[in-house]
C-alpha cells in the first residue's frame, strides 16, 4: 500500500526541533518525487540552529545537500527513472531578473534556498522541480551524493579564479569547505596548494586527501607560508574560506602586487580591513556566490574520476530523530569535526 503520510523535521526556534507528520507530497506535472536518503548540515545550518542566520526565519524544515531516490515522476518529467541516485539544487529563483536572464541564476535578485527561505528536504520525502534534480552515478554512495553540494561550491569558487589550471593556490582555513576546495583546486589543475588553518587536526586531514602543504599560522606566519612553499613570487591566488578579520587581513598582507584574493566564507559580522594596501598592491578583491548547475556536474565527474576525497571528511552519521544531536555533537566537537550526516535512509549502497 502506498505510504500517504510522513515524518518532516521543524525547527520552530533556535535549538528546538520538532517531528511532525504531512501528508505525502504528490508531484505536479513538471516535478519529481523523491525518497530523501542522506541530509549533510553545514556551516549556515548551524547559523539557523544558533539564531544567527540573517536571512532565516522559524519555524523552518531544514536540508539543502542531499542524496535520494526517485519514487514517482510528475507527468510532464522525462529522462528520470524511478529508483535513480540524483541530487537536489537547492537554489529557487525567479528566472526573470537580469542574472537569471543572464546565465547567473546563483545570484537571483530573488532567490530563495531551500532550508532557509523555503521549505527544505529533511522530511522522508520531497517533491521538487525536475529541473532542480540531478543524476547521480550509481557507483556513487548515497553519503557521496550528500556531499555533492559542497563539493560545487567549491568548484565554482575554483572557478572564480580563470587561471587555476597549473596555478599556485592558498587556502585559508581547513573547514570543510577549504579541505573540499584543496582537492577541487588539484582535481581542476592546479600545480600545488598551501592551506593553513590554527588546527593541527584539521591540517593533518587536508594533507592527507591530497594539500601540498598544510601550515599552523599560530606557528608560522603567513606570508613565510607561502614564500616556503611557493617561493618568493608567492601564490597566484588566495582563498578566503574562514572569513574573519585577520584570515582576510593575512591574505591582504601577503598577497603578491597585482595577484587576486577570493573571498569563500560569510563573514559573520562588519569586515575591518586595509582596503589602503588592497588599493595600492592592485589586488583584485573577488567573492563567489554558490553554484551553478555546471558546477554539479563538474563536482560529479571530479567524484566519479577518484579525484576528490569525500569519505575521510564524513565524522558522524545521526538517525533522522536525532537531529537535535547532531546539532549538540557539532557544538560539542568544533575542532575534529567535518561533515555529520543525517541518516533519513539507513541504506547506504
Amino acid at each position: 500500500m502506498k505510504k500517504t503520510t510522513m515524518i518532516q523535521q521543524v525547527m520552530t526556534a533556535p535549538k528546538k526541533i520538532e517531528f511532525r507528520n504531512v501528508a505525502v507530497p504528490v508531484p505536479e506535472p513538471d516535478q519529481v518525487l523523491v525518497k530523501v536518503m542522506k541530509i549533510g548540515i553545514c556551516g549556515s545550518d548551524i547559523h539557523v540552529y544558533h539564531g544567527m542566520h540573517p536571512f532565516t526565519s522559524y519555524p523552518i524544515t531544514q536540508g539543502h545537500e542531499l542524496s535520494a531516490k526517485v519514487v514517482e515522476l510528475g507527468s510532464n518529467v522525462t529522462g528520470f527513472t524511478v529508483g535513480q541516485k540524483v541530487t537536489i539544487e537547492p537554489q529557487v529563483y525567479c528566472g526573470a531578473c537580469y542574472p537569471c536572464t543572464h546565465g547567473k541564476y546563483n545570484l537571483c535578485e530573488n532567490l530563495k534556498v531551500m532550508g532557509f527561505q523555503t521549505t527544505g528536504t529533511a522530511s522522508e520525502y520531497f517533491a521538487v522541480d525536475a529541473s532542480k534534480v540531478t543524476p547521480l552515478p550509481e557507483n556513487l554512495t548515497y553519503n557521496e551524493g550528500a556531499m555533492i553540494e559542497p563539493l560545487a561550491v567549491t568548484v565554482h569558487a575554483c572557478k572564480r579564479f580563470a587561471e587555476i589550471k597549473g596555478a599556485k593556490v592558498a587556502i585559508l582555513g581547513a573547514g570543510p569547505i577549504g579541505i573540499l576546495l584543496a582537492q577541487a583546486a588539484k582535481g581542476l589543475g592546479a600545480e600545488s596548494v598551501l592551506i593553513t588553518d590554527v588546527s593541527d587536526k584539521r591540517l593533518e586531514l587536508a594533507k592527507s586527501v591530497g594539500a601540498d602543504y598544510a601550515v599552523n599560522t599560530t606557528k608560522v606566519d603567513f606570508g613565510e607560508a607561502m614564500v616556503g612553499a611557493f617561493g618568493p613570487d608567492k601564490a597566484d591566488v588566495i582563498y578566503d574560506c574562514a572569513g574573519n578579520d585577520i584570515t582576510m587581513g593575512q591574505a591582504i598582507k601577503y598577497a603578491r602586487k597585482g595577484s587576486k584574493i577570493v573571498l569563500v566564507a560569510v563573514f559573520a559580522k562588519m569586515a575591518t580591513v586595509d582596503l589602503a594596501v588592497l588599493n595600492d598592491h592592485e589586488l583584485d578583491l573577488d567573492t563567489t556566490m554558490m553554484y551553478r548547475h555546471e558546477d554539479y556536474v563538474e563536482a560529479i565527474h571530479l567524484v566519479n574520476e577518484g579525484l576528490i576525497q569525500l569519505k575521510p571528511l564524513m565524522t558522524k552519521h545521526f538517525a533522522f530523530r536525532d537531529y537535535q544531536a547532531a546539532y549538540e555533537y557539532i557544538d560539542q566537537n568544533r575542532e575534529s569535526t567535518m561533515k555529520v550526516l543525517i541518516d533519513i535512509d539507513d541504506s547506504e549502497e
